[in-house]
């Protein structure tokens, strides 16, 4: 049985960040990763990382804008935290092979997004999370002897030991199926969101919320699960993202009656609003009766108003999907967009260091939920998150393990999980199709928790997951063997989407108010006397008795909470 110092789940931005905070604090570091690294979903981040590196700017500006975003509810000794830290850990980007875009003057570039008082986003054209993602993966290769990967291996279980400390996990080799246990001092989630819960999203097939269901399942709590932030710009066709970037750039937002619309919901950062006042906007505008297409589901996107040479040299990928995907070329017409399913504000509960309540359990990235984003996350804060607190959290669990010895990993477990496989590869064919239940999830929540949502549709949500979860069960797979089975494990992230989903509409239900993602058409004001407070999400110890509901306070430092304008 291998073992390690520090276990990292997940080889995108949040855990390379993480290995290699950890190997140069000294440890013996693993990677798990159930797809090659740099086909990590941090791959498609395209837009930018946001820092106050302009001598005009400040941190705190960035903070202010980060709170306002968050509709007040972030942490703000988190949100602290990543913004003072962010120019530097941009700068050590750059020096270590970022090549981030640069102006005339050979200074970095910085681009506008959305919820922004200044331009402050550093990016690489409209493939910045691809760019990072592919030097974290150069540089982890310094420390090849102490790093260790497990590529194409999926997590089925955290392991505990007789006093409740995460000490390991059992996984499976995909290529092969062999099951193994790998014992470590210290364990970090850093597998990412949820997205794949909802259908149509921005999210890779891989973003099932793996670690957020782990986490809770060992009884780790989850946090502001409801908070889920729906892209202003996806193509309607798909769901597949257009970048924030292109509003960055000058595109501008148009109905069917060729109206420039957000003047009406945001007149003074019009389509740069953060992104759920943009989204309620289009929505809106959808709701009554001015959309586009034949469907009038659409709004158009117009990226003719950027020039064509600029469009082309930062929003290359942009134009290729326009052309690739929707048959449009974005520099000579519109693109029909709508409001999709993009990021998961909520996550794994966890202190500025990663540190969940299971000691030895760590979590960084979008899986956790340290509420740097609160109720609405700003566009290019994401990157920023995952490196600040995937550093912050690999350099903690190193230094934890320096002074600790290997716990006893007990064995017991992996048994139960090839048990649990077995099972699962052994169902009759009397069930449904694994794929039919995860659709029927992913519409389910597109049509009630959505951009708005109210008490009767939330309530339909609730009744319809525990019925899918009921089905679960007895969903069967096709494939029998051991050979790279994404049978099998799709039905394992079934389970963990299933739990995901249930932990977001029961924190849905029990907020009743609208706050940042969280629009309640039923209660449609923001409420700061009743619901300026987190919502924990936890699970009974046998998890028959559902998602247990409590709260914990915002941390507040220096900014009251106000009106939001734009």
């Amino acid at each position: 049985m291998p073992a390690h110092d520090v276990l990292i789940i997940g080889a995108g931005l949040a855990g390379q960040r993480a290995a290699l905070a950890a190997a140069q604090g000294g440890a013996d570091v693993a990677i798990v990763s159930k797809v090659h690294p740099v086909r990590s979903h941090s791959v498609a981040a395209a837009g930018g990382i946001n820092a106050a590196i302009n001598v005009a700017d400040d941190w705190r500006s960035h903070a202010y804008d980060t709170v306002k975003g968050s509709d007040f509810l972030g942490d703000q000794d988190a949100i602290e935290i990543m913004c003072s830290q962010a120019p530097k850990e941009v700068m050590h980007l750059e020096h270590i092979g970022v090549t981030f875009h640069r102006n005339d003057s050979g200074e970095l570039d910085l681009r506008a997004f959305g919820g922004a008082s200044m331009k402050r986003t550093a990016y690489v054209a409209d493939i910045t999370g691809q760019a990072i993602l592919h030097v974290l993966y150069e540089q982890l290769m310094k420390h090849h002897e102490q790093v260790t990967r497990y590529e194409e291996w999926f997590v089925t279980s955290l392991l505990q030991d007789e006093n409740g400390c995460c000490c390991g996990v059992i996984a499976r080799d995909v290529r092969s199926g062999q099951m193994d246990v790998l014992g470590a001092k210290n364990v970090i989630l850093a597998c990412g969101g949820a997205g794949q819960v909802y259908s149509p999203t921005t999210n890779a097939l891989i973003v099932t919320g793996d670690g957020i269901a782990q986490a809770y399942r060992v009884g780790a709590p989850l946090m502001d699960m409801e908070m889920i932030q729906y892209h202003p710009t996806t193509l309607v066709e798909n769901g597949l993202l257009i970048t924030e970037g292109a509003r960055g750039e000058g595109a501008v937002l148009l109905n069917s009656e060729g109206e420039r619309f957000m003047e009406k919901y945001a007149p003074n950062k019009m389509e740069l609003a953060s992104r759920d006042v943009v989204s309620r906007a289009e929505q809106t505008e959808i709701l009554e009766g001015r959309g586009v297409g034949a469907r009038k589901d659409g709004i158009y996107l117009d990226i003719t108003k950027v020039p064509r040479k600029r469009t082309l040299e930062a929003l290359r990928e942009i134009v290729n999907i326009g052309k690739d995907f929707a048959g449009v070329d974005i520099t000579r017409e519109p693109i029909m967009i709508r409001p999709g399913q993009h990021y998961i504000m909520g996550g794994v509960k966890t202190d500025v260091n990663g540190a969940t309540s299971i000691e030895g359990l760590y979590a960084a990235g979008e899986v956790a939920c340290v509420s740097v984003h609160g109720g609405n996350r700003l566009g290019a804060n994401s990157l920023l998150d995952t490196l600040i607190f995937g550093r912050r959290a690999g350099e903690h669990a190193a230094a934890r393990a320096a002074q600790m010895a290997m716990p006893q990993i007990p064995q017991a477990r992996l048994g139960e999980d090839m048990a649990m496989i077995d099972a699962i590869i052994a169902r009759p064919h009397t069930g449904r199709r694994v794929s039919e239940i995860k659709q029927e999830l992913g519409e389910t929540m597109n049509k009630y928790v959505a951009v708005y949502r109210d008490e009767e549709g939330l309530r339909t949500a609730h009744e319809t997951v525990r019925r899918l979860k009921d089905e679960s069960g007895s969903a069967y797979v096709d494939d029998r063997g051991t050979v790279f089975n994404q049978d099998v494990l799709g039905a394992i992230e079934l389970g963990y989407m299933l739990d995901s989903a249930e932990a977001i509409v029961v924190s849905a239900i029990e907020r009743k108010e609208s706050r940042g993602a969280q629009f309640r058409t039923d209660f449609p004001e923001r409420d700061d006397e009743q619901w300026l407070k987190h919502i924990d999400i936890t699970t009974s110890a046998d998890g028959a008795g559902g998602p247990q509901v409590s709260y914990s306070p915002v941390t507040i430092t220096q900014w009251q909470p106000e009106e939001r304008k734009y």
